[in-house]
């Protein structure tokens, strides 16, 4: 195990935001419209649909707020790094400013639903900058600003960025905001749970399925509903269509003590290696979140090192005291830059997805609520051709240009070392794991903090690939497609929706 780091690992959103408890489905339901997934997407489409006047019941696999969103920067913002240049030049101006304006509706939507459900999650209005320390930068960013600010959002570039080191210049734009991820998910739940709608945790899905009603199955029971929506970070139930067009893409946050006055606003670099900034105040504690150190899931590397050097980064140019949370999120990219939300297929009647949010998910993923909304309650949206499942799949990244490492598409099984035998746990201390061959099988073997010995098969659930241990959080990950499971082999995050098969350890023993 890699020298022991600072604070905990846990999100600091998660830790802060107390626990939920509602019941698991455990009997068959029928609804108009069924809901997979707990985050931001899913429960702001549950809540605009029963708004609407329909019985909604969401599924979540864990607790509400415990997947992606728990895991998210917390900023609320239609300025994401330098999104406009690339999706003008992928997609032209109109998209562009479609992408533009559903997120600034976005914004103003969550503002609303704050007030009035009264939900207590430290909404609070900021300005949002992309900021470039280097002077080759700077071009850069005028650019972008000039060209969101034709495409009508509140885009000015500006020299006086409040950050306590000097950088060039930054695009900023006006009225944004940021809050308490978790409770205000928490909020949602509460406003959607009840008068024959539901929340369902520790309700994981097992399959989707088409038809007039939609059914969705669990292990305990089966909503039937005339629409169902998929909201999970990656879409269960998909036909191939989404495994091909988007890509996963693992990040890292901590929060630190702040020792300095609270910022006046939430920024991301232009430069490299990227750099988000956050402050906030949760409970009397103030804290600096700084993300960064982003990956394809595919790729291996030294997480510890990761959250050393943003530490680093917090303490010698934000004046941040110790670290007090540490965590990571991975999240789905579309390949041609635009998110999804409309029908899971082309010839999908009742079924719909919300997904690739391109780790902007808390605007982009209630714009796709609204958008899916609209759908179903036969209302034209504005924005819903910018995020049209059914769109041409991308040829190339971009047109004419070289695809960044960051997106290119996962392999399908990266290069791997597998031990041959069992020698290799010998050596195996507590809080490490490997993948052996016991017998004919794979194997990944973990190691508890008192020294005891737990298998499961090695083999992903999805299709195949061979998972690898994650020192840092405890986990299996799958190089190939993006799934995550717990050192227990239960499945973290998709496209995996069974479980690893749990594998006796080698002194004979069976993990229950």
């Amino acid at each position: 195990m890699s020298e022991r780091l600072e604070g905990r690992q846990l999100s600091l959103w998660i830790a802060t935001a107390g626990t939920t408890a509602y019941p698991s489905l455990a009997e068959d339901l029928e609804v108009d419209v069924a809901v997979v997934g707990g985050g931001i997407a899913g429960l702001t489409a549950a809540l605009a649909l029963k708004r609407a006047g329909h019985n909604v019941a969401v599924l979540e696999a864990a607790r509400v707020g415990t997947g992606v969103t728990g895991h998210t920067t917390g900023k609320i913002t239609s300025l994401h790094r330098l999104a406009y240049t690339e999706l003008a030049d992928r997609h032209g101006t109109k998209a562009a400013g479609s992408y533009g304006q559903a997120n600034q509706a976005a914004i103003e939507h969550i503002a609303r639903l704050v007030t009035e459900e009264r939900i207590d999650c430290d909404f609070r209005r900021v300005s949002n900058y992309t900021y470039a320390e280097s002077d080759d930068a700077v071009a850069t960013v005028r650019e972008e600003a000039a060209l969101a600010a034709r495409l009508g959002l509140p885009s000015v570039f500006t020299s006086d960025v409040p950050l306590p080191f000097a950088v060039s210049g930054a695009v900023r734009f006006s009225d944004q905001a940021q809050f308490h991820a978790v409770r205000y998910l928490q909020g949602l739940a509460r406003a959607i749970d009840g008068n024959a709608s539901h929340v369902f945790e520790n309700s994981p899905v097992t399959s989707v399925r088409d038809g007039t009603p939609a059914v969705v199955e669990t292990g305990r029971g089966t909503v039937r509903a005339a629409e169902v929506i998929v909201a999970a970070n990656f879409p269960i139930g998909d036909p191939g269509i989404f495994a091909e067009r988007c890509y996963f893409h693992r990040s890292y946050l901590i929060a630190s003590q702040a020792n300095a006055a609270p910022l006046a606003g939430t920024f991301i670099s232009v430069d490299e290696p990227m750099r988000s900034i956050l402050a906030i105040d949760v409970d009397g504690s103030s804290y600096v979140l700084t993300g960064g150190e982003g990956h394809l899931a595919s790729q291996t590397g030294d997480a510890a090192d990761r959250y050393r050097r943003l530490a680093a980064f917090a303490r010698d140019r934000l004046g941040a005291g110790q670290t007090s949370f540490r965590w990571s999120t991975q999240d789905t990219m579309p390949l041609d830059g635009l998110p999804y939300a409309g029908k899971l297929s082309a010839t999908s009647a009742h079924l719909h997805v919300i997904t690739g949010l391109r780790k902007w998910g808390l605007t982009n993923g209630t714009a796709g609520a609204l958008i899916l909304t609209d759908t179903i309650c036969g209302k034209f949206n504005p924005w819903a051709a910018a995020f049209d499942t059914t769109r041409t799949a991308p040829e190339s990244h971009a047109a004419g240009k070289q695809a960044q490492p960051e997106q290119r598409k996962q392999p399908e099984q990266p290069e791997q070392s597998v031990r041959s035998d069992e020698s290799a746990l010998a050596g195996l201390r507590p809080g490490d794991g490997t993948v052996v061959e016991i017998g004919a099988h794979k194997t990944a073997v973990y190691a508890d903090a008192a020294g005891d010995l737990h298998a499961v098969s090695a083999i992903c659930t999805h299709l195949g690939c061979t998972v690898e241990f994650n020192a840092e959080d405890t986990t299996w990950d799958c190089p190939c497609h993006g799934s995550r499971f717990a050192a227990d082999g239960a499945v973290i995050q998709g496209p995996a929706t069974m479980n690893l098969e749990p594998k006796p350890t080698p002194d004979g023993r069976t993990d229950p």
